[in-house]
């Protein structure tokens, strides 16, 4: 499979034209994009980016505060985060939330033509799949049976064959409660995060409700698979609705929440009938890398290693040289991480708690795109800077956009354009930034060695005079092409050199009396005050010149 670079955008939220903005508004007075408003100019505009699959978050059927007739559990409102409510409370399974579509009695058609104009720009479909919990209302109208928890003991705790997890004779307490509209579940049933208590907090994932894999968490984290759990058999039968609807894989939602021996199994069940389904495991657990590695998924977010380095190296709260131990901490698993600087739950680069702007993570996201062999991801918005400083309702100011409310993103709607998706009236910054992340993602997929060729890592050869604090450099290549990356992390403008030791120079394939004339990726330009001997550069390396939030791509 070729490098991947997933464009993931919040459907709810992207196409939305309303520019009313009211806290805490409705889906009346705030407006809501449509499955539609993702047309040929909007894919074409990822494919723009480079991008090689469309992560369409919030696409499966969510408790919310709007209700159509049709669903027969409502939601209640103590139970529901925001007036939208949060897409990963699944309320059905087997349907798409009826917001975005334009006909909700022809929702699920409207989606599948989604997918199918999706795929006629070559582009790949990946939704969201929540295993580990749902919402409590959870009750599928699509495919009334079997329904989740219809067969389940509720006078036991815990049964390998229940779906959810109980407190017999007790009731369960929200930590909000509207006197006059209360919320009623007994026996109550634990909270998605693993909170096994009648009376979450507010911190806790209170509208949802934990499923059970077999693990009985009361006695010491026991494993009951000898005979197959039931929710095994269920989470099957829902991916392969999604499959045979023409998904081409699934970012997995907490997926170290879940047991890796279902994992193991679904995966092979799925692959056996699909074998180019792929999925991406939300994770944050460094040491279960190689287990859910093993389990079967294709990619994993690497966000407690790469994430958190580079964010910190932007923030100046850590030296360039750092990023060095993000390779050597999943040596041998390149090709599974997935590398990013924003997503839905992340604040955005250009928040007044990240970076400020957007061009500031610049180098960063030449790391994303070139330093691995696994996946890359932009959340939209992202190439054009939007800062996420909205406060939103539920959202508050945080520098994320929401999740939680009906809203639109002020710079990314202008970009939309009426649904043109083009840069005509975006301020200069923000073009500039986006013709930045186009020529990295067409650069990306132009020359194979800087992304799927060998990678070698030049900071540990590098003298005490080399700017380590604020440069990280390494090479890209293959039997065909050979490419120096550096990246300057700092505001300032930097003159240096760097050596690259005749090691390198040996496994890029280059002999000694070898001249190389390095080539400006970035610039176009040939730089004839680089041209050297490769025996002159590895005794006394190379001078380059790298501008503030620079990148610099040379190709020899």
């Amino acid at each position: 499979m070729n490098k991947p670079i997933i464009y993931q955008l919040f459907t709810r939220l992207y196409g939305n034209t309303n520019g009313t903005r009211k806290k805490d508004g409705t889906i009346t007075e705030n407006g809501c994009g449509k499955f539609s408003d993702i047309n040929d100019a909007a894919l074409e505009s990822m494919v723009e980016l480079g991008c090689t699959h469309v992560w369409y978050t919030g696409v499966i059927r969510h408790a919310s505060t709007t209700d159509y007739p049709f669903i027969t559990h409502k939601a209640n409102a103590n139970v529901v985060k925001g007036k939208a409510g949060s897409p990963y409370a699944i309320s059905d399974y087997y349907d798409v939330d009826p917001d975005l579509a334009v006909d909700v009695n022809h929702r699920i058609d409207e989606f599948k033509e989604l997918v199918k104009r999706t795929h006629s720009h070559k582009l790949k479909c990946l939704i969201d799949f929540v295993p580990n919990h749902v919402a409590r209302n959870y009750h599928s109208d699509v495919r009334p049976a079997p329904q989740l928890g219809g067969s389940d003991d509720q006078t036991v705790h815990f049964s390998s064959m229940n779906n959810f997890y109980y407190f017999p004779g007790q009731k369960f307490i929200p930590p909000v409660t509207d006197k006059d509209f209360p919320y009623e579940e007994e026996p109550a049933k634990v909270s998605g995060n693993d909170a096994f208590t009648t009376t979450p907090s507010v911190n806790d994932w209170y509208e949802t409700v934990k499923l059970n894999y077999g693990v009985d968490y009361i006695n010491g984290k026991s494993k009951h698979f000898s005979v197959r759990p039931d929710t095994w058999y269920k989470m099957r039968d829902i991916l392969l609705y999604w499959v045979e609807m023409g998904v081409d894989g699934f970012r997995v939602d907490m997926a170290e929440m879940v047991p890796s021996e279902f994992w193991s199994w679904v995966i092979t069940q799925i692959t056996a009938r699909h074998p180019n389904i792929i999925f991406v495991a939300e994770t944050y657990n460094l040491d279960q890398y190689r287990e859910y590695v093993s389990a079967g998924f294709n990619y994993l977010y690497d966000k407690v290693n790469f994430y958190d380095t580079v964010r910190n190296v932007i923030c100046g709260h850590q030296p360039a040289c750092d990023i060095s131990r993000v390779w050597q901490r999943t040596s041998g698993l390149e090709r599974n991480m997935l590398y990013f600087l924003e997503n839905h739950d992340e604040q955005r680069i250009g928040s007044d708690y990240f970076a400020g702007e957007g061009v500031r993570a610049l180098p960063g996201m030449a790391l994303v795109l070139m330093m691995g062999k696994g996946g890359s991801m932009i959340y939209f918005g992202q190439e054009l800077g939007e800062k996420g400083m909205d406060e939103e309702g539920f959202s508050g100011r945080d520098g994320r956009t929401t999740i939680f409310d009906y809203w639109c993103l002020p710079l990314f709607q202008t970009f939309n354009n009426n649904h043109k998706y083009d840069t005509e009236h975006l301020p200069e910054e923000a073009k500039k930034l986006r013709e930045k992340y186009t020529k990295l993602g067409k650069m990306l997929h132009s020359h194979a060695a800087l992304g799927e060729g060998e990678f070698y890592d030049l900071l540990w050869n590098q003298g005490v005079f080399f700017p380590s604090q604020h440069v990280y450099a390494f090479l890209r290549y293959n039997k065909k092409e050979r490419f120096l990356v550096m990246a300057n992390f700092s505001e300032r403008h930097i003159s240096s050199k760097i050596k690259i030791s005749r090691d390198a120079w040996e496994l890029m394939g280059s002999t000694w009396n070898e001249c190389v004339l390095p080539h400006d990726m970035m610039t176009g330009e040939d730089l004839q005050q680089y041209r050297g001997c490769v025996d002159d550069i590895v005794r006394d390396g190379m001078q380059f010149d790298i501008e503030g939030y620079g990148i610099r791509i040379l190709k020899f």
